[in-house]
């Protein structure tokens, strides 16, 4: 395990900052928690959650450039899936230690 006390170069404060930023949005949150399960299309996703198809495609850009979510085509339709283990451990131990207390 890398020390975790280890000076942080700009670059990495920079996306250690980005992941947190996308995880201090709750429709990103929900998203994510969603995209656990499956794969799902814009659509699919919007209704689930009851958001609008706009604000499913922009959050969802948001976090494929984060390289959070990654997408595939099928037809007309992309569908997107979870794309780091590591950004929906975080967001499952946060889960979790919100309902431990």
């Amino acid at each position: 395990m890398e020390n975790a006390k280890q000076t942080l170069d700009e670059e990495t404060l920079f996306s250690v900052t980005q992941i947190f930023k996308a995880l201090s949005d709750p429709t990103r949150v929900q998203i994510l928690n969603l995209l656990q399960e499956r794969e799902y299309s814009v659509n699919e996703i919007a209704r689930t959650l009851t958001f609008n198809q706009t604000t499913v495609s922009h959050q969802l850009r948001f976090l494929k450039n984060l390289r959070l979510v990654k997408s595939r085509r099928e037809g007309t339709t992309i569908y997107y899936m979870q794309d780091d283990n590591h950004v929906l451990e975080l967001l499952t131990q946060a889960i979790r230690h919100v309902h431990h207390h």
